[in-house]
Formats: C-alpha cells, sequence, structure tokens
C-alpha cells in the first residue's frame, strides 16, 4: 500500500496517517451507494480518509455530509481532506465513538454508508492502528445495525460493504432491527475467482431484491467494463 496522496479527477487524498488507505471496497461503495432518494443528510460511519464521503459530495447535493472517525491521525486526515475540497461547507467530521456519537445526536440521517473494519485474516498483526481499521472487534456488526437502527430515517438507505462470506450473518442481525436488504451487489476479482465482497443497500421497507455481479478485472490491471463504467467519474485515468 502506498502512502502517497490518491488523486482523483475532483480531489484530493492525503493518506500518509491513516492506517487504512484508498482501496477498492471504498471506491467501489462511493460509486455504487443509491442516492436517487436525494438525500438531505448523509453520515459516513467509521470514515477513514474521508473517501466515502467525498465521493457522495462529488455525486449529489446533500446539504449535510458527517462523518465519524475514532482514531486520532485518521480524523486529523479526514478533516484535512474535507478542509482542502471543493466542497468544504458540506463536509464535517466528528472525532467519536460511534456509540458517543448516538448518544449525543439527535437528528436522523436519509442515507448511511460504511466499509466497517472487518479481518479476512486469522491473526491480528503487530500494527495495531492497522488492525483497529481493519478488525471487526472496534465496530462489531451488531453495534453498527443497532445504531443505524437509530439513526436512520424513515425513508433513509444504509449502504454497506462486507465480505460476502458475512452476508448471511449481517443480514439476520439487521433484520433484527427492521432493516431489509433491498440491492446487491457481489463483487470478486477475476472471472475465475469467488465472490469477495457484497455491497448491500438496506432499507426500513421490505422490498423485492436486485442482485447484480461486478468482476473488476479481465486480467492484471485491465478492468472490466462494468467495473469502468462505475468508476470513470473518480479515478483519474479511468
Amino acid at each position: 500500500m502506498h502512502s502517497k496522496p490518491f488523486l482523483f479527477k475532483k480531489f484530493i487524498i492525503n493518506q500518509d496517517q491513516c492506517a487504512m488507505k484508498v482501496g477498492t471496497d471504498a471506491i467501489l461503495l462511493g460509486a455504487w451507494a443509491n442516492i436517487s432518494h436525494n438525500p438531505y443528510s448523509i453520515l459516513d460511519i467509521g470514515a477513514g480518509t474521508g473517501i466515502l464521503s467525498l465521493m457522495l459530495a462529488q455525486r449529489c447535493y446533500a446539504e449535510q455530509i458527517d462523518a465519524i472517525e475514532i482514531e486520532d491521525n485518521a480524523y486529523e486526515q479526514c478533516v484535512n481532506n474535507f478542509e482542502n475540497s471543493t466542497w468544504s461547507d458540506r463536509l464535517f467530521c466528528y472525532h467519536a465513538s460511534l456509540e458517543e456519537f448516538v448518544d449525543e445526536i439527535d437528528d436522523t440521517y436519509d442515507l448511511i454508508i460504511s466499509n466497517p473494519p472487518f479481518y479476512t485474516e486469522d491473526y491480528k498483526s503487530s500494527k495495531y492502528t492497522r488492525d483497529l481499521a481493519r478488525f471487526e472487534d472496534a465496530m462489531p456488526f451488531e453495534h453498527l445495525v443497532e445504531s443505524v437502527s437509530k439513526l436512520l430515517s424513515k425513508n433513509g438507505k444504509l449502504v454497506v460493504v462486507i465480505p460476502f462470506k458475512e452476508e448471511t450473518p449481517f443480514i439476520t442481525l439487521a433484520s433484527k432491527k427492521h432493516l431489509f436488504p433491498n440491492k446487491f451487489l457481489r463483487v470478486k476479482g477475476n472471472s475465475e475467482t469467488p465472490f469477495k465482497r457484497s455491497l448491500i443497500e438496506f432499507s426500513f421497507d421490505k422490498k423485492e431484491m436486485v442482485v447484480e455481479e461486478l468482476t473488476i478485472e479481465t486480467s492484471r490491471h485491465v478492468y472490466t467494463q462494468n467495473y469502468t463504467n462505475l468508476t470513470k467519474d473518480f479515478y483519474l485515468k479511468m
């Protein structure tokens, strides 16, 4: 992973202080998240560099885009990335845990987006902050779902990216809080590999589920048309 700034078409992400660098998961999620209901307010839970908030600021006219980040260095970097963007007047980052935020905030949000920490390897590395960013202990899925059920407006949407193998447990947790999956995007690296990620949209409405699939590459660094179409408004060289 490189720590140099990540240049997008309309903004720059500085990431030298963040444990988790800009990655494909976030770019897919920020590009895929449904904004057809014209959200007035957006919340980005576990903002890291602030990439999801910045992508949504580029894509829609939401007046209020709030982010939460608990880790000190990541919080400072997120604030810096917001301040250096064209949309700084609409972006605000809170230095808080999700628990603190839920206790303090009375507002609800029309769109909540999260690339929550998860950990696919079976061991924790010696880099504590990277583990905090990756490891589900820092923000268990139950805690995320519970919090979202309080923070999401009646007609709001939650969009998340999670490991494909966590799809069923996550949906089970969400349904206990009356959050139902409406749309899926199941992602694989190439046609030969199994599904790795699930992007899921939830709401308080039970609807017929729309399930789509996306393959990222046809071969190393050769991107599929679907991936290019989804991300071309952001990547400098797409």
